[in-house]
Parts: C-alpha cells; sequence; structure tokens
C-alpha cells in the first residue's frame, strides 16, 4: 500500500479548478513582469509552497571572494547548454526536496542529503523508500560545479550532473522508479498531475510541458547553486595578500595546519591540497582513488572539503567516523592497487608514509574545521520548500 505524505492529499477539484483559469502562452518573464495578472496561479503555489515568482530565490548571481579568481571559477563544469538561473533552481529545489519523486511518497533527494549535515547523511548508509540500505555513503553536494573531472558518484559511473540527478530516482533501492514501475514516465505523469508543477515548468522553461530533459536540467541547476563560499577560511583567504600567509584570524594550530594541507610532502606538508584543490576544495580532475583497500580497481571521486566537519562518517562507504580516522588513514593507511593516485606514493608501487606527529595531525583536523560554512547550513534557498 502507497503512503501518502500530508500534503499530497490536495483538494483536486479546487486545485484543478484554479488552474484551469491560469494556463498561459506568455511565458516566465511575463509571470515575472506582472504576477498580479495570474493571481490564481499565485495562489495555487501559495498554497503549497513558499516560492514567490515575482521575487525567486537568487541562485544564479554569486557573489564570490576575491581569492575565487579566473582560474577558480574556470573549473565551474555549468555546461553552456544549461546555465544557473534562478527559475530552473528554483524548480530543480522543489523537485529536490518532494517525496513524490520516490515511488511510494516517503523519500526524497533531501532525505539523504541533509542540509544541516552538510547535503550528507549522518547514516553510513542511507534508507531508500521501502527501508532498504544504499551502497555508498550519501555524497555532500557543496561545490560540485567546481569539480574538474566529467564523471560523477563515487564510482564516476555518471558522465555528469545532469546524467546523475535522476539515477536514485530510478534506482530500485533508493526511490524506486524503476522500469517495472515504469520509470521516468510514470513519475512524469505523478508530476503532471499536480496543480504546482506544470506551473513551475511553464515559469521555468515557457511552458508547461514535464519532460525528462527538463527534470534533469532543473536538478542539476539546483545542486551546481549549492556553492560554499562563507567559512572561516573564505573569510580569512579574502583578507589575506596569499593562502600560503598565515591568515590573521586563525589560531597557530589552525595555521599549523592549513600548511600541511597545502605544501607537498616533499616539501614538509602532507599534500592535500594537490587533490583538494583550494578554494573550493572540490577534487582535482585527474585524481585517482585514495588507496582504501589493498588491489582497489575502482578510480573513485570525492566531494568538496567544504562542510567534511559537519558530513560524518566519511569516504564513499562511510567507514571512517572521526577526521582524526581520516587524517590516520593517509598518515599511514595507503594501501597499494592499480587504481591509487600517484600522488600518494613514495614511490612506484610503494604507498607513502607521511609519519605526522600526533600534533601535526590535531592541526590538520583543526584546519578542516575552518572549512564549515555556517550559513550554507542553513540558508533558507536550500530548504524544504513545501508548506507542510
Amino acid at each position: 500500500m502507497q503512503i501518502l505524505s500530508t500534503r499530497r492529499l490536495w483538494p483536486v477539484l479546487a486545485a484543478s479548478s484554479l488552474f484551469a483559469g491560469c494556463a498561459s502562452d506568455t511565458g516566465p518573464t511575463a509571470l515575472d513582469a506582472n504576477p498580479d495578472s495570474d493571481q490564481p496561479t499565485q495562489d495555487v503555489l501559495a498554497a503549497w509552497l513558499s516560492i514567490d515568482l515575482a521575487e525567486p530565490p537568487s541562485y544564479a548571481a554569486v557573489a564570490y571572494p576575491a581569492h575565487y579568481d579566473a582560474q577558480t571559477l574556470g573549473r565551474d563544469n555549468t555546461p553552456a547548454t544549461n546555465p544557473v538561473t534562478d527559475a530552473g533552481a528554483s524548480l530543480g529545489r522543489v523537485l529536490f526536496h518532494d517525496t513524490d519523486l520516490s515511488l511510494n511518497r516517503t523519500t526524497s533527494c533531501a532525505s539523504c542529503h541533509v542540509q544541516a549535515q552538510g547535503f550528507s547523511d549522518p547514516d553510513q548508509f542511507s534508507t531508500g523508500f521501502e527501508g532498504g540500505l544504499t551502497g555508498a555513503h550519501s555524497m555532500r553536494l557543496a561545490n560540485a560545479t567546481f569539480y574538474e573531472g566529467d564523471d560523477m558518484f563515487w564510482d564516476r559511473r555518471a558522465t555528469d550532473l545532469e546524467d546523475q540527478v535522476l539515477q536514485p530516482v530510478v534506482d530500485g533501492t533508493e526511490m524506486g522508479f524503476t522500469d517495472v514501475a515504469g520509470g521516468i514516465s510514470a513519475l512524469i505523469l505523478r508530476l503532471e498531475a499536480t496543480p504546482y508543477y506544470p506551473i513551475l515548468f511553464e515559469w521555468a522553461y515557457g511552458t508547461d510541458d514535464v519532460t525528462e530533459a527538463r527534470l534533469r536540467a532543473a536538478l542539476a541547476q539546483y545542486v551546481r547553486s549549492i556553492v560554499s563560499v562563507g567559512s572561516r577560511f573564505d573569510d580569512a583567504a579574502a583578507a589575506a595578500p596569499n593562502l600560503g600567509a598565515p591568515f590573521a584570524s586563525f589560531s597557530a594550530e589552525e595555521n599549523l595546519g592549513k600548511t600541511l594541507f597545502l605544501r607537498p610532502p616533499d616539501q614538509g606538508g602532507a599534500g592535500c591540497a594537490g587533490c583538494h584543490v583550494p578554494p573550493t576544495f572540490a577534487l582535482e580532475g585527474a585524481s585517482r582513488s585514495n588507496g582504501l583497500d589493498l588491489g582497489e580497481t575502482i578510480l573513485f571521486k570525492a566531494p568538496s572539503l567544504k562542510n567534511v566537519a559537519v558530513g560524518a562518517p566519511f569516504m564513499h562507504d562511510g567507514r571512517f567516523e572521526t577526521l582524526e580516522a581520516v587524517i590516520d588513514h593517509y598518515d599511514s593507511g595507503v594501501r597499494q592497487g592499480p587504481a591509487l593516485d600517484r600522488r600518494l606514493e613514495a614511490s612506484p608501487g610503494v604507498p607513502a608514509v607521511l609519519g605526522l606527529s600526533l600534533a601535526e595531525k590535531a592541526a590538520l583536523v583543526a584546519f578542516l574545521r575552518t572549512l564549515t560554512d555556517t550559513a550554507l547550513l542553513t540558508d533558507e534557498r536550500f530548504t524544504d520548500p513545501f508548506r507542510n
């Protein structure tokens, strides 16, 4: 038996009556310019969502600080065919938080990517729509737009964010719209029957057609809009002459951790920045796996380290519960295998051992905590837009 969330039990006839009067060929520009011209549309949305078409949240215009230079911004993986727009990302936000995207209406994308947890899951594995557990830990999402590589998911099975975003929806454990259940076509029929999605799709795309391509585009826009620029590291970096200089607002331990993070091992550092590139701390595109298991053959990727301190557990299988355990792995726990990143080798076929002191390990953890972007964890643009 399907479980219906309270917000899905619409007064269907009333909603249909309202929507019948709001069909328009004028497209999203007209709605933005003159929202009062279509009051029934506003009334329908206001009944279900906290989104105002006339004054949507700002997603497209990001106020990047000075240390997000041209080289950094050049790593943005946004395709020319799907730029982030306020309307598109707003639609993506609704989709991201909507339990209707799971077969039995119990699970949304946000169920496993929790904003307060850095858009990750505090559990090692996430619980799917029928109670089954996922095969990997939920990946943090901030700064996904700055990953230089073309592949997404821990195991890189998706070609880009547009390819990635609907794979959980059709997964038999995660959200359930498998081929047997009708796939994306069945989901589209469900969304078309709501009072609000036809309105939102017309606003974002000019017509009310709900299509798979538009679902992918809107969700990808939303994920790319989750950008972190407000951590203590960012505040300090904006005021510093260069990232390598001591930060005035950092403690001595935090500055030591920063130095260790930035410098390669042959210069007395830990070499972390070779793969996790400041200031976005997104993974460098050519990075390979990090030696979790002996003989590893899968080229795993990783999310940005922004908000890593609130995103435990860690690694693709959530095996480490603390940042201290993560540092211990890189210090002396790296295992050799065909997929190992060569930057984690002392010599060909020999994993590196950093030999960090207890104080240096503690300093690295202290530095990683400066990457917490508290504002992003509560930013209203990324909260649940439904009026529950």
